[in-house]
This record gives C-alpha cells, structure tokens and sequence, in this order.
C-alpha cells in the first residue's frame, strides 16, 4: 500500500468513531479540551490495536489464499463498506439520543463504544495479512486518525449534531469500497 491508500484507510476507519464522538459531544454540556482528547486517545488507541490483531489472525490464513487474497481483500472491504455506508443512512436509534437518559462520557461506556466502532479495522487487519504493508505503520496510521477525529467530533459534536457524523460515515464506507475495488483490479490486471 502506498502513502496515498494508507492515508486514506485511516482516515475511513476513523469515521465511524468520529460520528460517535460527534454523538457523544452533543450530549455534554461544558466540554474541556482535555476531555476531548481524553476521549479520541481511548478511541485512538483501541483503533491502532485491533487491525494489529486482525493482521496476526490473517497471517495464518494469508498463506492459503495466496492465490485469491485479492477476492478475500475486495470482499472484506465491500462488506465493510457498506455496512458502514448502511450506518451512515440509518436514522439514530433512541439510544444514541443524548435525551435518552443517562450520562453518555462515562469511561466504560465510551471504551466500549471505541471498541464496537473498531471491529471493522480488526476485520480490515485480517484483509492486509494478504497484502504487503507495514502493519505497524498503517496501524499507527489509523491509531493517529481515529485520534485527531474523535477528538475533533467531541469539540464540534455539540454544535453540529451527528448530522455530519453519519455523512462522514458514508464517505468512509465508500472509501473502503474504493481502496477494495482498486486492490482487485490491480491484481487482475497487473
């Protein structure tokens, strides 16, 4: 993968944990800047893991496949992608309401939302065992991303809702379509 395709990866694996931040900012009413950040590390940090440790349960497989590791790639990122383009036109449930009660900044609350928002990169970990990547970059990458825009979702959530939240969710899931449709096309015709 290039620089180009790294980026691009991390910043769409980023979107679904910067709508929730954006979720989850609306719902505080004085928000500090440490707060925040607080909030896209946790995010940030469970992010860069979970590709790492779908990287090591693909790398078993990858060896399999050699053969059709580009079909496997384009299939998980199509899934991906659409689940999340699927989120991104969902209407929000009464649980992501802020008025549905309840303090939504508890720690353990936030730590399991990151961690739901990062299955997809642990699946997305799996599809690069099959390709030739610097996992420990590309992770560092999507860890970096997903801290800079869950930080920023938390800071502007209050004002713009998770309107935005839920297009940038979109925009990642066809970026995942996108980055998959180009690795098999790439393979086919080299």
């Amino acid at each position: 993968m290039n620089f180009l395709s790294t980026t691009l990866l991390a910043f769409s694996m980023s979107t679904d944990a910067f709508a929730a931040a954006l979720s989850k900012g609306a719902c505080v009413r004085k928000l500090r800047f440490m707060v925040a950040l607080q909030t896209g590390l946790l995010f940030g940090v469970i992010e860069a893991t979970t590709p790492v440790i779908g990287w090591l349960m693909g790398l078993g497989a990858s060896q399999m496949v050699r053969d059709w590791d580009h079909w496997v790639i384009f299939t998980l990122l199509l899934v991906l992608g659409g689940r999340m383009i699927r989120a991104g036109l969902t209407p929000p449930t009464e649980e992501e309401d802020c008025h549905a009660g309840g303090s939504h900044t508890r720690w353990w609350l936030l730590a399991a939302t990151a961690l739901t928002t990062s299955l997809d990169a642990m699946a997305v970990g799996i599809g690069l065992a099959f390709m030739d990547v610097n996992i420990w970059l590309t992770a560092l990458a999507i860890g970096t991303a997903t801290t800079v825009m869950a930080t920023t979702g938390m800071l502007i959530g209050r004002k713009v809702g998770t309107l935005i939240g839920r297009r940038a969710e979109i925009l990642g899931g066809l970026v995942l379509i996108a980055i998959g449709s180009l690795t098999l096309f790439e393979h086919l015709h080299p």
